[in-house]
């Protein structure tokens, strides 16, 4: 059974977020986990009274449960079973701990974050969420996207970094609930790969053979993020994932002056795998 962290605000954003995941998932066994942190509500006041926090505290309690209700109704799915955790902790914080305490699978949230500007992919909660959860894989799923069961997964990878089955596992399970294909995508640097990209080649060609993919070889002509966000609109990709390897594509994309130079904006989910 899988379990599934969705954080909310309440907002339009966070509520397109969990459809997703109850669409995705909606022919899985499930229990999702609705998590809302008070501690962000209360961090615009200073001073709060212990009067004034349960007020906050009990309001937020209330939300939860008119969520859970409502997503319970909008289940189609006898088999989606739903928590509601209410947090004092901020918002990565509480999220790292439901992953270890309800050992979480996977989390799935909206992109907007305090900013809520047009030009971010990425909002700065999303962000901190990426950088900082290293147990389980994140699912960023853009505002005001509409479901589609997803056919097609990219994953652009360099091969200079070895595989192992621990970082593919979430790759291969996502694959998995669709039926999806995985779109193996390398931008060339060079003519040909180096002795160590072929073997870490042949390691994840080995990793996937029992699973629909093809590989896709691109001469490096634009940049980075414009190759892929290419890729997706020509081949009509369903999600983007990748690793998030430290000093990898990821970490310079949630840096907010990049953001705002590259405009890297998919228009698809975005999978974030933890390294391991």
């Amino acid at each position: 059974m899988k379990k599934v962290l969705l954080p909310t605000d309440f907002s339009e954003n966070s509520w397109n977020a969990i459809l997703y995941a109850l669409k995705l998932y909606a022919e899985e066994e499930c229990t999702f986990y609705l998590l809302n942190s008070v501690k962000l509500k209360a961090s615009r006041a200073s001073n709060l009274s212990n009067k004034l926090m349960r007020v906050v505290h009990e309001q937020g309690k209330e939300e939860l449960l008119a969520l859970k209700n409502l997503a319970e109704i909008t289940s189609k799915n006898a088999k989606h079973t739903f928590e509601i955790i209410l947090s004092s902790e901020d918002l990565e914080q509480s999220i790292d701990t439901a992953i270890v305490k309800d050992n979480i699978d996977l989390v799935v949230m909206g992109t907007k974050g305090a900013t809520g500007a047009k030009e971010f992919f990425f909002g700065s909660n999303t962000v901190k969420i990426i950088e900082q959860v290293k147990l389980c894989p994140v699912l960023v799923v853009p505002d005001d996207y509409n479901f589609a069961a997803p056919q097609k997964i990219a994953f652009p990878t360099d091969f200079n970094r070895p595989y192992n089955l621990l970082e593919l596992k979430p790759l291969i399970d996502l694959a998995e609930i669709k039926d999806s294909k995985i779109k193996i995508f390398h931008i060339n640097q060079k003519e040909k790969l180096s002795d160590k990209q072929e073997r870490n080649f042949e390691t994840l060609k080995d990793f996937i053979k029992k699973y629909e993919h093809d590989f896709y070889w691109e001469p490096k002509e634009e940049k980075k993020e414009v190759e892929i966000n290419n890729f997706i609109k020509d081949l009509g990709i369903d999600i983007l994932a990748m690793v998030n390897y430290k000093h990898s594509f990821i970490e310079s994309i949630t840096k907010e002056p990049v953001i705002k130079k590259i405009g890297f904006q998919p228009i698809i989910p975005f999978y974030v795998i933890p390294e391991q």
